[in-house]
């Protein structure tokens, strides 16, 4: 008999439906075609323990499981549970007329308990996309998959509880939440706040106009001076996401196996902060079976690297790319993915090996040939590409005994979303534009207009700084930022001259 049952294949963000079509005719082998990997084929072993543990039957006859698509590669244990009641049902143990309505996956342990799977929420809206009624899927992935309205999402613990609910024995519960409700319950929910900096309201300044703008940021300064402190509080200070953004985020999390148990969609803004030592596929993602690296993992959110210069050379110049496209393209011989990357960079480093060059009171015993060296390990194209350079002090000790109370991340969030919600209207129609840093040349041209005073101001500075073509695009872009924090309409020079101010990296002067 031929049976056919409904799987799903992940690759990069998006999922593709698989028709799993089981025969068995007279003979003894088995076989599994149609591309799978070695997990999949090891799989048949894995279903027969599984069946057996139900007080089943294994065909003991020629079984061939077609994966179709055929050249699409079938990777993973994800298609255990659909294999297995491909197998029942060819060999008339179970007779259900509705499996053409489902997608079912799961993997399976060989006692026949089902285990959770990656991507469940993109194959969930593939499954909508193409027509589905519903999923059964392990208990664990059920919840991630009933976000998407429309499907009707069956929670399995055990392949028994699917055998008896396609034999109408016993039905499976559903799961059902209210994206409203976690979203609501959830957003802006986080641990950190701005408050509990004392002190450095310089810094505080760039980081609001960088999260205005969602601009790139490099901290330089010595050792405890705050710089790791301030980084991860900036997504408390970033508006709160979209449905659609926190959509696209939990699918990246999803396929990556990253998304926390206890939560079934991402309402908080990432943050991801790699090791130094990381390498290169490691942050920007791939491997012999593509997945999403650090920059993809914080779409939408932040990325921090600490200790800037101590990260490879190799690994730093392959982000060059991604900070520009706001995207990774991945290439391999039998495969090409694309991962979003729209993050927001922060970088942080001493500005020196020992980290006390320019410190107030401590001396650097490095020497300006080490300094220059050190800082060299960060390319100009690189640093070209970070809209704001600011320099981090020491907090001074009076400061830290101050018992007044800092501004707390919900007062400068709602500057930062007044700023967002006027750039939002700004490029209202323009497509992949939505802050003042993801303005291409074309944009900056037309919004960011200067008048003669300030077309001076930015000329004496590009020169004196011997600034490059794309750090003028970038202290304009910073400039209309300010004004927008101002609600201004103009770019006014004090704007302009406080954008120029966040290029230290670029004076001739840091190194004396």
């Amino acid at each position: 008999m031929l049976a056919k049952t409904y799987s799903s294949a992940v690759h990069g963000i998006d999922a593709t439906t698989i028709s799993v079509e089981t025969h068995i005719t007279s003979g003894t082998q088995y076989f599994i075609v149609g591309l799978p990997d070695v997990g999949v084929k090891e799989s048949i072993q894995r279903i027969e323990s599984a069946i057996l543990a139900i007080n089943h039957q294994m065909p003991r006859q020629k079984i061939v499981i077609n994966l179709s698509p055929a050249d699409i590669r079938k990777e993973g244990s994800a298609y255990d549970l659909s294999i297995a009641i491909a197998v029942l049902t060819a060999s008339y143990q179970i007779h259900n007329t509705e499996l053409e309505d489902y997608v079912i996956l799961g993997e399976l342990s060989l006692n026949g308990k089902i285990n959770p799977i990656k991507g469940a929420l993109p194959i969930a809206l593939q499954a909508k996309r193409d027509g589905f009624k519903g999923l059964i899927l392990p208990k664990e992935n059920a919840e991630e998959a009933a976000i998407i309205d429309g499907l009707t999402i069956y929670a399995a613990n055990h392949l028994s509880e699917v055998v008896d609910h396609l034999t109408n024995l016993k039905r499976l519960p559903t799961a059902r939440i209210s994206i409203d409700d976690i979203f609501q319950k959830n957003i802006n929910n986080y641990e950190l706040d701005f408050s509990e900096v004392r002190g450095q309201e310089n810094i505080k300044r760039a980081l609001e106009i960088a999260a205005a703008g969602g601009h790139n940021v490099i901290l330089i300064g010595p050792p405890g001076a705050g710089k790791t402190m301030l980084a991860k509080r900036l997504p408390t200070i970033l508006p709160p996401l979209t449905i659609d953004e926190s959509l696209e985020t939990t699918k990246i999390h999803s396929v990556s196996g990253l998304l926390p148990s206890a939560s079934s969609l991402m309402t908080a803004r990432p943050f991801r902060a790699p090791h130094h030592t990381t390498s290169d596929v490691a942050l920007v993602g791939g491997g012999k079976n593509p997945r999403p690296g650090e920059i993809s993992l914080a779409h939408n959110g932040v990325l921090f690297l600490d200790e800037l210069p101590e990260f490879k050379r190799s690994v730093l110049e392959v982000m060059r790319q991604p900070l520009e496209s706001r995207n990774i393209t991945i290439s391999r011989a039998k495969i090409t993915v694309d991962y979003p990357s729209s993050f927001m960079l922060i970088a942080a480093m001493n500005p020196c090996p020992c980290g006390f060059y320019n410190h107030p009171n401590r001396p650097c015993i490095c020497g300006t040939a080490n300094v220059q060296k050190y800082l060299s390990k960060v390319s100009g194209p690189l640093l070209d590409r970070i809209d704001i350079h600011i320099e981090v002090t020491p907090v001074e000790f009076n400061e830290l005994l101050e018992s007044r109370k800092a501004e707390k991340s919900e007062a400068i969030r709602e500057r930062v979303i007044r700023a967002r919600n006027i750039q939002e209207c700004r490029f209202k129609g323009i497509s992949n534009i939505h802050s003042n840093a993801q303005m291409r040349a074309k944009q900056i041209r037309e919004i960011c207009l200067i008048d003669a005073t300030g077309k001076g101001l930015l000329k004496t500075a590009m020169e004196r700084l011997n600034l490059s073509a794309r750090a003028y695009d970038r202290i304009l872009k910073v400039a209309r930022t300010i004004a927008d924090l101002e609600q201004s309409i103009d770019i006014k020079n004090e704007h302009l001259a406080e954008a120029i101010q966040f290029r230290s990296l670029d004076r001739q002067s840091w190194l004396g």
